[in-house]
């Protein structure tokens, strides 16, 4: 019954939220008098946007209750042009139009690659002497989406301000089934929690609802571009008579109130509802049925994605791109994914062969695509967030009643998460280290997919994984639960996301190591490459002059993997390369290991901690004796934060997190514990 009703896919249940069909007014309402003249929207249309010179088309929408005459004032703070227009006008919609120029704009940029700086305008209407104004902040870019031939396929990729941008981020769900306790204090944590790390994108998913006001509005200020769904996910809808009408003027009342927010990158039609078609069977379900049902649906289905929403797009928001589907090969007749290696070279994949298909972590390392927009690995809660629903210990078991009403996506996945888990790692001596493992596990995978999709630049130019948060708390695939506290995936996404990425990779007896950078100036430094046993001794070392092209993923490194081990065996040692910017002393790093976590005999680490008052929480200096892989640090509850965590180190090489809390320094010392995976089985 979803299909016929206008309201939030997700309430009717989804593998990872519960089903809680709500009903009611669940947003403001108003009741407004006015006279003469009011602005009903302003439209900012632009034109042409460089750094010299910034072109706007602006047309005001104005409600008059009696014909005369009413002047359009525009100005803006930080630009020293005003503008008017007085107009006659009649009894009703009157559209007032105008040009603007401005000169040397400060343009808006996304997350990393500069200011997003918002201009706030101000239009103002006057009639008989009454005035109605809107005050809308504008950030001015020019924002295209790259669809080009080449000798592979079609090209995907965003170009903002003449920049060649990858697209670092996630899938955005609602973040509560109650929409209403979403507090602007919670909105304003999950952007920041994507600047943090290091993102420039989230998707808006198909199946929850057009968020409020305040998210487009904090990812306008933080330049984080919104993928926009219009929303319809893995579902066929009854788009015909006077359901597709309604769909047409919610998809206008949508890009009307939406379209002047910098942020909005592109529309797209939907959810998976392409690839379910030609993919999932549908289409030969429809058929089999007989009686022209399949073509009466097909032409529903592209009366809604190829004809409405493309045109009110068009109509009311003609500078936006619109894309069909996610995922979408650029094809209406085709299915979009095409289940190779190179899985869509000529558009956006959900690559989902890694948790659903039972592929092997490394599998991120070989599939390819233009744009991927989905994909994601599950895990649960850490302990302290698990104690807030699973108190007692006697529901510590990840198939007891309590855990299993807390997975969404039934038996299946937590079977799923100990398949892989006990693939990858050794098998977990108690409940809580499966937790941690856990964690560990769905962080060492996006890990490996986001490093992948970054080397693969320019023929990959975006990486979105599923998913950035929860609707409640529960086993998914988000990097931050449902009391916003970060999984392991996301302190190794803000690694995975950094600027500058130092990637090593091993295939067919060679060691390459890659550095990717997203600055838009060549940046010269130090590439220094070791070869250490998990004792800290260095085996082997190299270090080499670099200078990392802008915007640009490249081989800065290449050996045999033979040669760097001078007689060690791949599970003895790990591989650190890290780079060191000309001018500053903290380098880049990353650790790879030559083969998988369960075939490494990792020493047991002594860790030692040392706390000291710094701010809003203490300064922890962390250090260890051996190796330590995945040091995770943690104290009693939910209401802290760690700066960094589960994070590798390395002999003489001490680390300093800081952690935000509230705690006396002597029960913050008593209570915080630490252990690395030497201790978890």
């Amino acid at each position: 019954m979803s299909v016929f009703a206008r309201k939030a896919g997700y309430h009717y249940g989804w593998d990872w939220g519960p089903r809680l069909v709500t009903a009611g007014i669940w947003r403001p309402a108003y009741l407004v008098g006015w006279n003469n003249a009011r602005i009903e929207s302003v439209q900012y249309i632009q034109e042409s946007v460089t750094a010299q010179r910034a072109q706007v088309k602006v047309i005001a929408e104005v409600l008059a209750d009696k014909a005369g005459e009413a002047t359009l004032d525009l100005k803006a703070d930080g630009v020293k042009e005003t503008w008017k227009q007085t107009v006659p006008v009649k009894k009703g919609t009157n559209f007032i139009e105008t040009n603007l120029t401005i000169r040397n704009p400060r343009l808006w940029w996304s997350n990393g690659l500069g200011e997003a700086h918002l201009y706030p305008f101000t239009a103002t209407v006057t009639m008989n002497g009454q005035s109605d104004s809107r005050m809308e902040r504008i950030g001015l870019r020019d924002l295209k989406v790259i669809r080009e031939k080449d000798a592979a396929g079609t090209s995907f990729y965003f170009r903002l301000n003449g920049v060649n941008v990858f697209a670092k981020g996630a899938n955005y769900i609602p973040q509560d089934n109650f929409i209403p306790r979403v507090t602007p204090e919670k909105y304003e944590k999950t952007i920041f929690d994507a600047v943090n790390a290091n993102m420039n994108m989230l998707r808006v998913w198909g199946g929850g609802f057009y968020e409020n006001d305040l998210f487009y509005d904090l990812c306008d200020q933080y330049g984080i571009l919104v993928w926009q769904d219009f929303m319809f996910g893995c579902s066929l809808y009854p788009a015909e008579g006077a359901l597709l009408e309604n769909i047409r003027q919610e998809a206008i009342e949508n890009v009307k109130r939406l379209r002047n927010h910098p942020s909005i990158a592109l529309w797209c039609g939907n959810n998976e509802n392409q690839a379910a078609w030609f993919g999932w069977g549908w289409k030969g379900k429809y058929e089999a049925m007989g009686q022209g049902i399949a073509d009466k649906l097909w032409k529903q289905f592209s009366d809604q994605y190829f004809v409405v929403l493309p045109e009110v797009v068009k109509t009311y928001d003609p500078t936006r791109f619109y894309w069909p589907s996610s995922p979408f090969n650029g094809n209406q007749n085709e299915k979009p994914e095409t289940g190779t290696p190179n899985w869509n070279p000529n558009g956006d994949a959900h690559y989902w062969g890694v948790w659903h298909g039972k592929d092997s972590i490394a599998n991120y390392n070989v599939v390819r695509s233009r744009f991927f927009s989905e994909y994601g690995f599950q895990s649960f809660p850490e302990y302290q967030s698990i104690l807030k629903y699973a108190p007692e210990e006697r529901d510590h078991n990840i198939f007891s009643e309590v855990m299993m009403a807390h997975q969404r996506g039934g038996s299946h996945a937590n079977g799923l998460i100990e398949w892989y888990l006990l693939n990858e790692y050794r098998k977990p001596k108690d409940f809580q280290n499966f937790l941690y493992m856990g964690q560990l596990l769905q962080g060492d995978a996006i890990k490996t997919a986001m490093e992948a999709h970054r080397r693969d630049m320019p023929y990959c130019m975006g990486s979105l994984f599923w998913q950035h948060n929860d609707c409640w708390p529960v086993a998914s695939w988000s990097s931050r639960d449902y009391y916003g506290r970060w999984k392991a995936q996301h302190y190794f996404t803000k690694k995975a996301y950094a600027e500058i990425l130092v990637s090593p990779i091993a295939k067919d007896g060679k060691l390459e190591v890659y550095v990717v950078s997203d600055r838009l100036k060549a940046v010269k430094g130090t590439l220094q490459v070791r070869v250490l046993d998990l004792n800290g001794k260095v085996v082997n070392e190299e270090s080499r002059k670099v200078t990392l092209p802008p915007n640009t993923s490249k081989v800065q490194y290449a050996s045999s993997v033979e040669s760097l081990l001078k007689g060690k065996v791949p599970n003895e040692v790990v591989v650190n390369a890290r780079f060191f910017e000309n001018g500053k002393q903290e380098a880049v790093s990353n650790n790879y290991f030559l083969t998988r976590f369960k075939e490494i005999n990792f020493p047991k680490a002594n860790i030692h901690t040392q706390a000291v008052p710094s701010g809003d929480g203490y300064d922890v200096t962390v250090s260890s004796d051996v190796f330590a892989r995945a040091v995770f640090l943690s104290i009693e509850g939910i209401d802290n934060f760690f700066s960094d965590n589960y994070f590798d180190l390395i002999p003489g090489e001490p680390a300093t997190i800081h952690v935000t809390t509230s705690l006396p320094q002597e029960e913050f010392v008593k209570q915080l514990k630490s252990e690395s995976i030497s201790a978890a089985y």
